[in-house]
């Protein structure tokens, strides 16, 4: 058997370098190879050529070894945002000043790629990818992006680096291997970076990704030292990345901490129909990124639905509820860890809703789990409130972290009741006096439409008799789903996620949340964890994102 250890990526971190190394000879490794890329990033960009050159190790260069070594003026590194290149020019800057001449000379002697037969098996080493220098071969590649690369070779084995995230798969028979990069994590969270074993064995080759500890402390206090950016030394310590963000593809992207140049935040919505929102509210905490969750882009609200059936068929309901509704409900059981998984998945609101939520028996007992946990806003059409179901209330009263919302789309009963049945407005009038009676927060929704857009004055003008007042009145446009074939319309595309989890599944937003009539919204079955919905959002949200960098807009179903 004949083992390779094979890194690349240094960036100037002989932290990593010496540890590869280490390790490598621990594990047998009978011939050590790097695939270039030796400066960038760190502080140390000559000590590098030391190591490499004192441990035998076998290079080809990287687009950093030829742009260096020709002297040009940027690193070729293949970046196509600004803000990334912006980046990319500092540590290139900085590497080529702390390059010797005699260094560079050395670069220029590399070749570019390398090929040679290893126990019979054809290995081909290249730096981006067989078809170019620079070229990322991500893992989220199209199975026809994969084969074009790999049909560029021919040979039994492909190892290439420079993408900066390690993986192995084998296509149409031929073994490929990102073995991940040394200079910096792999955007997973971990302080580890990567290098791959290559075990050629009988004509047959098995590749394996190994982490490398190494003392990055040491690492990031050289590159404070330097004065490099403490973007860059902030990755070094944590395992995320917080630069050159934009050329990474959705998938990859997602599973990072980070999604979004603070930069490409709007200043403001624009004044869509959808769009009744203020600026994105992020706080400035120096990062020249942001986590995308957490953002008005995709506010940290959880939307449960506890049931579908209802005891009024409102002729618009956007997720098709009725009183004959196929219920759907979620077992309490089910309802107390998804609320459990919200507060440790960093969601500040949750939205009780369905569906008519106090249809259920155990509603008040759902509703005190959770106030008791996050901020809870219980939706409802507020007819419901007698007998036991009022008694019961009572134990939801003075709550701080509880509020009832109803809904009300008229200032007179005839107007409302033309949406939702006859007699359900002076119901829901009543609802209201009575939670407000047991001393419970109320808010109300409007659904606006051609009947009673002229009516919205006069309703703002009742409830602030009756003290619901400001923020704790909304009007939100009527949308084309479920039931309604009028209105705006909303998707992904339009449309920034609100997580809504349902019996059957997780959703993009509460107003595509019925499976039969939006399938579009879905993001995945009720089996995946809310931490996988919150990842298949971000990536969708990032694949739907404007080519120009624009922003969808928000519709808000909450008040």
């Amino acid at each position: 058997m004949t083992r390779i250890a094979i890194c690349g990526g240094v960036y100037s971190n002989p932290y990593a370098l010496r540890a590869f190394v280490a390790d490598a000879r621990a594990k047998g490794a009978d011939r050590l190879w790097c695939l270039g890329d030796f400066g960038g990033y760190g502080a140390e960009p000559e000590e590098i050529w030391t190591l490499l050159r004192g441990n035998d190790i076998e290079c080809i260069a990287g687009n950093y070894e030829v742009a260096i070594g020709r002297g040009d003026p940027d690193c070729g590194c293949g970046y196509r945002d600004p803000r990334d290149n912006e980046y990319a020019q500092l540590m290139y800057d900085y590497t080529r000043t702390h390059t010797s001449a005699g260094y560079a000379a050395w670069m220029r002697s590399l070749p570019t790629e390398r090929r040679e037969r290893v126990d019979g098996v054809d290995v081909h080493l290249v730096h981006g990818s067989t078809l170019q220098l620079n070229d990322f071969w991500w893992e989220s590649l199209t199975d026809q992006e994969h084969r074009e690369r790999v049909a560029a070779s021919g040979a039994d084995v492909i190892c290439c680096t420079h993408s900066g995230i390690p993986w192995t798969r084998r296509i149409d028979g031929t073994l490929v291997v990102n073995v991940g990069v040394l200079g910096r994590p792999a955007n997973d969270g971990r302080q580890e970076v990567w290098y791959a074993l290559l075990d050629v064995v009988d004509g047959a080759a098995e590749a394996t990704l190994v982490p490398l500890a190494y003392d990055w402390r040491a690492h990031a206090a050289s590159m404070r030292a330097a004065g490099l950016p403490e973007a860059f030394v902030e990755t070094v310590e944590t395992g995320w990345w917080t630069t050159c963000l934009e050329i990474v593809p959705p998938q990859e992207r997602s599973h990072g901490r980070f999604q979004l140049y603070r930069s490409a935040l709007p200043d403001e919505f624009g004044a869509a129909e959808v769009s009744w929102a203020d600026a994105p509210d992020t706080v400035d905490d120096g990062r020249p990124v942001v986590e995308l969750f957490g953002t008005a882009l995709f506010p940290p609200r959880l939307w449960l639905y506890t049931n579908f059936h209802c005891n009024l068929k409102c002729w618009y309901c956007s997720v098709a509820s009725h009183p004959k509704a196929r219920p759907r409900e979620i077992s309490g059981e089910r309802y107390r860890e998804l609320v459990d998984e919200a507060v440790a998945e960093g969601f500040t609101e949750l939205y009780v809703t369905g569906g008519e939520p106090f249809l259920r028996a155990d509603v008040v007992e759902l509703l005190e789990y959770a106030s008791e946990r996050i901020a809870t806003v219980a939706l409802t059409n507020g007819l419901l409130y007698k007998g036991r179901r009022r008694t019961e209330l009572a134990r939801l009263a003075h709550r701080p972290n509880l509020i009832l919302q109803t809904s009300i789309d008229g200032a007179r009963a005839e107007t409302h009741d033309r949406n939702r049945g006859e007699g359900s407005w002076v119901r829901a009038m009543e609802g209201i006096e009575i939670a407000q009676s047991l001393g419970m927060p109320v808010r109300v929704g409007m659904t606006e439409t051609a009947q009673n857009q002229d009516e919205v004055p006069l309703l703002r003008e009742l409830l602030r008799q009756r003290g619901i007042v400001g923020a704790n009145f909304a009007v939100r446009p009527l949308v084309r789903r479920g039931h309604s074939d009028t209105g705006v319309e909303i998707d992904d595309q339009n449309t920034v996620p609100e997580l809504a989890v349902t019996a059957d599944g997780w959703h993009w937003h509460p107003a595509g949340a019925d499976l039969a009539t939006s399938p579009d919204m879905l993001l995945g079955p009720s089996e995946i964890s809310m931490r996988e919905a919150k990842r298949r959002a971000v990536e969708r949200f990032l694949v739907r994102r404007q080519s120009d960098g624009s922003l969808p807009q928000i519709y808000h179903c909450a008040v």
